[in-house]
């Protein structure tokens, strides 16, 4: 029997630092987050992070958490009903961190007598810290529990037609009526040592400014080509000028050299320049959290309006929008027929 597994980032149970202090355990101590050798990132986490961060943290929650819960917990339990509702499989949603657990939707699909899973990790882009630590997990929870359970994962879907014309109508629909200044593609960042490390030519990437747009077997695994191909396709589709859209790089953590350019440097830039009505749209995301509603939606549009832009706009993540749900339905419906 066929039976379907989304896959999302995660949440602490509450925005109470008793709670985000064990789910940022869970998430840091991973070893494609970060990617450090196991004593040095147990320094660092518990002898550090987790001494001053939770608090932090929590107070960030806080601003945007919902009375449901957690704004990416809820809004990926409205996407997953929606795509059960279309279909004739079972469809199970699970969480990285936190819960519900990839251990407890696998067991869930067991229960419902699923042998055949079709997991789709829920990141357009393909990053070591979000689509293969998923991928990973789930191969070895199935060789533990689930023998005779087979997994087939969705890759990163950033150049699907499908993905590209949900996201592509979402941005136009936000944009309807407002005349903005600058368009801001703002994707999470990551350290650069990930983008070579997930090189499977070992030599490609050099995050030079001409690797990415050299046709290589490395762009399946390469975050950062994937971002700015997402962005090409989108603003071909919407025929939005080059002087009037740029790509940025979010939620640094720590001082490591990440991609650049940095989202809050670039918002600052842009407000210097002259630019007034900025609006920003966040495609490493398929829901919103932490990083888009307080990260962009607060922090950002402060940053901006303080510098002496006039208007600052949040498109929202594709959520449980219905053509993004009819794209994850197509993709469900290609995989059942091979």
């Amino acid at each position: 029997m066929k039976g379907v597994l989304l896959v999302n980032l995660g949440s602490p149970k509450s925005p109470e630092p008793k709670d985000v202090k064990p789910y940022l355990d869970e998430f840091l101590m991973d070893e494609r987050v970060i990617d450090l050798p196991y004593l040095y990132r147990a320094l660092l986490v518990k002898g550090i992070i987790l001494n001053t961060r939770p608090k932090k943290s929590a107070a960030a929650y806080k601003k945007i958490w919902w009375d449901e819960g957690s704004p990416l917990v809820v809004l990926s339990q409205r996407t997953q009903a929606k795509v059960a509702d279309k279909m004739d499989i079972p469809v199970v949603l699970a969480m990285r961190y936190g819960e519900p657990s990839i251990a407890q939707g696998l067991e869930k699909l067991h229960q419902q007598g699923v042998t055949d899973v079709f997991m789709i990790p829920l990141y357009p882009q393909f990053a070591m810290a979000t689509t293969e630590t998923i991928t990973v997990l789930a191969e070895s929870l199935r060789q533990k529990s689930y023998p005779q359970m087979s997994i087939t994962s969705l890759p990163a879907f950033f150049h699907k037609k499908e993905y590209i014309a949900a996201l592509s109508q979402s941005i136009k629909a936000h944009l309807e009526n407002y005349d903005y200044d600058h368009l801001l593609f703002s994707y999470h960042g990551i350290p650069e040592r990930h983008i070579k490390k997930s090189d499977i030519t070992k030599s490609h990437c050099q995050i030079d400014g001409s690797c990415c747009n050299t046709p290589s077997p490395a762009h399946d695994y390469c975050y950062r080509h994937q971002c700015y191909a997402t962005t090409k396709q989108v603003v071909e589709t919407l025929q939005i000028p080059a002087d009037r859209y740029s790509i940025s790089f979010q939620s640094r953590l720590g001082r490591d050299k990440w991609l650049d350019p940095a989202t809050d440097s670039t918002v600052n830039r842009l407000a210097a320049e002259g630019i007034k009505k900025l609006a920003i749209v966040t495609p490493a995301f398929v829901a919103d959290c932490l990083e888009t509603l307080e990260e962009i939606g607060m922090e950002a549009r402060d940053e901006f309006l303080q510098r002496g832009g006039t208007d600052f706009k949040t498109i929202p993540c594709l959520n449980d929008d219905d053509q993004w749900v009819d794209a994850l339905v197509t993709w469900i419906n290609e995989w059942k027929t091979k």
